[in-house]
């Protein structure tokens, strides 16, 4: 069993490292790429030093391709990697809207992943954390409308985002003016509602993205999505205030029932003893921390609740592993053991 990193020295790749350290996925060896400038690089894994490569052009001889070096890359070389037999795991956006290629959340859509023809997209990480917590509740009562108020980190951004913050909120609080390159505006003690390219409607491509992909994923076009995406001047972890419009009405105490029981979810409910989703509680952590949760004063029996989720974890990299485990646990990575 043999898997791979793309992309191997960014902050998803990373964070892919850390995950596969103490995943439940089998592997015998690990194999790391990346540009060329960081070729040469060694990072640790499990008690070894690996050594960086640079990222093939070709056949990746590997059961696992976990892609994670940006969209052109991608949509460039995926198709080759995965002529090795093996399956490409990809976090960028190249494929997430195509025909045939699966876009999965293990806890929502699993077995989505068993239909690839080489290549499973990662959903983008904003969507990934909402469907987590929409998924139960749409499947017990139906979600109609859903409107989403992000609080995104900046490392959203990849790791050029949070030097960025860290670097100008240094420049400020020396006195001098905050500069930005990574940002279309500075971040330092700023909220940005701008992430991505506007689209013709308005609502920019990453606030599209919540509603093509949370359609795709969940598998109901149905359902009426509508998204403001801001960039907020944290480290890491998303935040959303979603409003859930239902068809048939449903409780908190029911949401926070349902909810408890659902995988991949840690309900974070006791507004008395101050006890909240926060990006300061969920960073780290693989579950998606939902709480707020109380009957809606728009939607008649609809709910209101907030959610905070790791988006280098649950939004990425811990996705996709996931990925590569359940397909595991699916008997579905047999490329070595038959080749």
């Amino acid at each position: 069993m043999r898997v791979a990193i793309v992309g191997a020295t960014g902050a998803v790749g990373h964070e892919l490292m850390q995950v596969l350290e103490r995943s439940s996925l089998k592997l015998d060896e690990l194999l790391l790429y990346a540009s060329p400038r960081s070729a040469g690089k060694t990072l640790p894994f499990r008690g070894q030093d690996l050594t960086v490569q640079v990222t093939p052009e070709g056949p990746i001889d590997a059961d696992v391709i976990l892609a994670s070096a940006g969209g052109s890359v991608s949509k460039a070389l995926a198709h080759r990697w995965a002529q090795g037999g093996g399956v490409v795991i990809d976090n960028s956006s190249a494929f997430r809207y195509d025909e045939g290629v699966p876009l999965v959340v293990p806890e929502v859509n699993g077995p989505e992943a068993l239909k690839h023809q080489g290549i499973i997209a990662n959903p983008n990480c904003t969507t990934a954390i909402a469907v987590v917590a929409v998924a139960p509740i749409h499947r017990k009562y139906g979600v109609k409308r859903m409107i989403v108020s992000t609080y995104q980190a900046t490392s959203g951004a990849g790791q050029k985002g949070m030097d960025e913050l860290l670097e100008q909120t240094h420049m400020v609080l020396h006195g001098k003016e905050a500069t930005n390159s990574e940002f279309v505006h500075p971040i330092p003690f700023n909220v940005i509602p701008h992430i991505d390219v506007f689209q013709d409607n308005g609502y920019t491509k990453e606030e599209m993205k919540v509603a093509w992909e949370t359609h795709k994923i969940i598998g109901d076009d149905r359902i009426r999505v509508s998204c403001t995406a801001v960039r907020i001047p944290t480290l890491r972890t998303h935040s959303e205030a979603i409003t859930l419009d239902l068809e048939r009405p449903a409780t908190p105490d029911e949401i926070r029932e349902l909810l408890s029981a659902a995988p991949g979810v840690e309900v974070r409910d006791n507004p008395g003893e101050k006890l909240y989703p926060m990006p300061l509680t969920a960073s780290g952590k693989y579950d998606v921390e939902v709480g707020r949760i109380r009957q809606s004063l728009v939607f008649d029996g609809g709910i209101d609740l907030f959610v905070a989720g790791d988006q280098l974890l649950k939004g990425a990299a811990l996705n996709a592993v996931q990925i590569a485990e359940y397909l595991q646990e699916q008997g579905a990575l047999k490329r070595r053991q038959t080749a």
